[in-house]
This record gives structure tokens, C-alpha cells and sequence, in this order.
């Protein structure tokens, strides 16, 4: 199935893809693929802070993609004059301690968002491709933000890791945009959450956001512990 989004250089072709992802976190599927990287080079310009669902998007891909955490799958995507047609779509939901069911063995370690991918050529030639139309417009590369991947980690086996999650999102404050996430064995039948997340370093601090609301009440009746995994500038 081919998804066509409108011309991504007009006020109403954005406004079309911000309604989109309204309910959505990537372009297509439950995780960042071609699609994704399709749509990101096809912005003439980082957009408008107006658009506060593209704004979250774009900045999570941009993350994304400086540490290879986008898949090669996708369905498909075309950049036209046309209206927004991508209402098939599946809408992308928490992650949870279930994972639907695979067609086969050989599918099962595409099930999971890899964040510490190898870049493949297409992200290469994405990448080389925005960072030319930015130069070329003149428009200097912005500063002052991070991607973060945390580590949280429960109080043990019994713990609802869909609750845990939830928790987590729950935490909104300006500046903070959460993005991909996935469960992680450590042993002994525990998992733990690895989740990834955009800041505004002016905004955010990473060490109070982790002391003043991960791991202390409500969030600490599932949360034990959280650590960064890396932190890197954007």
C-alpha cells in the first residue's frame, strides 16, 4: 500500500500531515522506516513550532537518524499536490509486554525498534540530502537540543510494564518529546523499559526530570531505577 502526502512546501500540506499525526508517531507502522525518512527529506525547511505534532515527529526522526534507529521497511511513500491519503495507516500504540505474533522465526528480530542499527545507504543519502537543502537555503543547523535514551528499569518480575510505560509518557513538560521505545531482557524473567527521548537543553534537565518525576511518586510505584544510555547533542 503506497501512502501520497500532500506538497510538504505549502501552510495546508503541513497542516494536513500535523492533523495526521495527531494520533500517529511515525508515517507508517509501530516503528521509524523509509517512510519516515521519505517525508523528513521532502521539508524544504525545519517546520513551524505551529505545528506541534510535525514539530514532535520531526524532531524525534532527526534523533533518529544521527543514531541509526530507523528501520528499512516502509510502505511506501510519494510526495504530491494531492490531499493527504494515508488514512489506512495503522496508528502506532505504546509499547507493551505483548508483541503480536510472527509469521515466522525469521521475522522476529524485525519486530523490535532498532535504536543502534548500521545506517544503510538510503539513510546515508537522506541525510546528505537534507543537510545540502539546509545548506543551501542558508539556514544554520539549530543547536541547543539532545536525543537521550533512558534506561528505566522495574522493581521486579511482577511489575505491569504497560504501566510502567505509561507512566513514563505521562511525564509532559515543554521541551520534552518522547519517542521510540522497546522491552529489553536483563534476567530472571525482568524486562526493562529502553525508551528514547528529544530535549530542549534550555528547558530540560535531564537529572531533574529523572529525580523529580521518574522515580518519585506517583511513577515510583513501577519504577526503580533509571539511567542514560546516551546523550547526545543535536
Amino acid at each position: 500500500m503506497a501512502v501520497t502526502l500532500s506538497s510538504l512546501s505549502s501552510d495546508a500540506g503541513i497542516q494536513k500531515l500535523n492533523d495526521y499525526l495527531l494520533t500517529r508517531s511515525y508515517i507508517t507502522g509501530y516503528q521509524a522506516s523509509k517512510d519516515d525518512i521519505t517525508v523528513y527529506a521532502a521539508f524544504p525547511k525545519a517546520p513551524s513550532s505551529n505545528y506541534v505534532n510535525v514539530c514532535r515527529w520531526y524532531n524525534h526522526i532527526n534523533a533518529l537518524l544521527r543514531i541509526s534507529g530507523v528501520s528499512g521497511e516502509g510502505v511506501g511513500v510519494t510526495i504530491e499536490g494531492s490531499v493527504l491519503a494515508c488514512e489506512e495507516a495503522p496508528v502506532s500504540p505504546p509499547v507493551s509486554d505483548t508483541k503480536p505474533p510472527a509469521e515466522d522465526d525469521d521475522d522476529d528480530d524485525d519486530d523490535d525498534v532498532d535504536l543502534f542499527g548500521e545506517e544503510t545507504e538510503e539513510e546515508k543519502k537522506a541525510a546528505e540530502e537534507r543537510a545540502a537543502a539546509v545548506k543551501a537555503s542558508g539556514k544554520k543547523k539549530e543547536s541547543g537540543k539532545s536525543s537521550v535514551l533512558l534506561d528505566v528499569k522495574p522493581w521486579d518480575d511482577e511489575t505491569d510494564m504497560q504501566k510502567l510505560e505509561e507512566s513514563v509518557r505521562s511525564v509532559q513538560m515543554e521541551g520534552l518529546f518522547w519517542g521510540a521505545s522497546k522491552l529489553v531482557p536483563v534476567g530472571y524473567g525482568i524486562k526493562k523499559l529502553q525508551i528514547m527521548m528529544t530535549i530542549v537543553d534550555d528547558l530540560v534537565s535531564v537529572d531533574n526530570l529523572i529525580e523529580d518525576h521518574l522515580t518519585s511518586e506517583p511513577a515510583n510505584e513501577y519504577i526503580q531505577s533509571c539511567d542514560i544510555v546516551a546523550f547526545n547533542k543535536i
